[in-house]
C-alpha cells in the first residue's frame, strides 16, 4: 500500500504514523508542524504521543530486516531524514536537499541523528548537527548519506 502524498509539502501526520505497521510499502514525508501546532493549542499529550510514535517508526525502519529503498528527490529534513536515512538504498537526485534544521529553532537533531552523524568522516557530522547545514545530493554521496544517484527525470517517467 502506498499512501497518497498529503496536500502539504513534507508532512508526516498522525494518521500516517499510525498506519505504517499495516503496510508492505509506504510513502512518507516528515515535518514538525503537527506537533508544534498541538502544543500551541494546549494539547501537549497529543504532541508527545505523535513523537513517541514517530520515533518508534524510526526505530522500526532502522532495525527492519528487509531491504528498504528511499528516493530522496527534494527536501529531506528533520523527520524526513529519520524515516529515510536507515534505508538500505538511499537514492539521491540533483534536487535533493538534506538538513537537520532543528538547531535553527533552538532544538537538537533527533530521529537517530547521533547514530548516523557520528559515523561521518572527521568532524563533519558534528558540523552538520550543530549548524543545520544543507547538503545536496552529490555531497550526500561523498559522505555516505546517499548510496546511489539517479537523475530526477527518470522518476518523471514512472
Amino acid at each position: 500500500m502506498i499512501l497518497n502524498r498529503p496536500k502539504k509539502l513534507n508532512t508526516l501526520n498522525y494518521e500516517m504514523v499510525l498506519s505504517y505497521s499495516k503496510c508492505e510499502s509506504i510513502l512518507l514525508w516528515g515535518d514538525l508542524t503537527s506537533g508544534y501546532t498541538y502544543v500551541q493549542l494546549g494539547h501537549w499529550s497529543f504532541a508527545a504521543s505523535y513523537y513517541r510514535k514517530e520515533f518508534c517508526l524510526d526505530y522500526l525502519l532502522a532495525t527492519y530486516k528487509k531491504p528498504l529503498l528511499a528516493i530522496l528527490d527534494g527536501s529531506v529534513i528533520g523527520g524526513g531524514v529519520g524515516i529515510s536515512i536507515h534505508s538500505t538504498f538511499r537514492i539521491v537526485t540533483e534536487n535533493t536537499i538534506f538538513a537537520m534544521p532543528e538547531v535553527l529553532i533552538g532544538a537538537f537533531p533527533d530521529v537517530g541523528a547521533s547514530y548516523f552523524l557520528s559515523r561521518l568522516p572527521g568532524f563533519f557530522g558534528e558540523y552538520v548537527g550543530l549548524t543545520g547545514a544543507r547538503l545536496n545530493g552529490a555531497e550526500m554521496l561523498v559522505f555516505g548519506l546517499g548510496t546511489h544517484f539517479v537523475p530526477s527525470k527518470v522518476f518523471a517517467l514512472v
